[in-house]
């Protein structure tokens, strides 16, 4: 079940509005679906994870730290696209448009996730209440890279965190509340 309400910068600024054909249109008019807290983590049954076995601790330097590392992995769209049409079925989601959703991986490339394992690629929606969408997702994978290609914190650490509770690690290493846009430096 998807929650209808309007899209907006904080909670505080949130005012609910009619639907519209399944949706709301948001303060600036835009078409948008708003899904529930549960939809922000992938049913582990469905989407448990893959590693990429090329990626290694001991290899982070020669793979993902490498700037354009992704671009020569990542699989084509139509893969993808492919997958995300069976997976917003086989999750039961009754909003069927592709734009609402991102088909992520779980592990992200930049941390060492498989780029074609099904068991890695979930259809994460971009909208869920409390701002835990696929924005949210995207700001933990990129601040955990960082950090394990820093060296700070080890690559299969990122890959556990990431891959069994994305929210909390999203605490830990980046702030309290994506709606919120604060930032702390984990280690620093």
């Amino acid at each position: 079940m998807m929650l209808l309400a309007t899209l907006a910068a904080s909670p505080a600024q949130a005012h609910r509005r009619e639907p519209d054909a399944g949706g709301v249109r948001d303060a600036q008019g835009r078409y948008a679906v708003v899904f529930p807290a549960a939809s922000a983590e992938p049913n582990p049954a469905l989407t448990p994870g893959a590693l990429n076995p090329r990626v290694t601790q001991a290899d982070i330097a020669s793979t993902i730290c490498v700037p354009g590392f992704t671009r020569g992995i990542r699989p084509p769209e139509g893969y993808t696209e492919r997958l995300k049409r069976e997976g917003i079925r086989a999750y039961g989601y009754t909003d069927r448009r592709l734009r609402d959703y991102e088909e992520d991986h779980l592990i992200s490339l930049e941390l060492g996730g498989s780029p074609d394992s099904p068991r890695n690629l979930w259809p994460e929606p971009h909208h869920v209440i409390g701002g835990w969408g696929s924005y949210a997702k995207d700001r933990l994978e990129n601040r955990l890279h960082r950090l394990v290609c820093d060296g700070r914190v080890p690559l299969a650490r990122a890959q556990y965190e990431i891959s069994h509770d994305w929210i909390g690690a999203y605490r830990r290493y980046v702030g309290p509340d994506p709606l919120a846009r604060r930032t702390h430096r984990y280690g620093d």
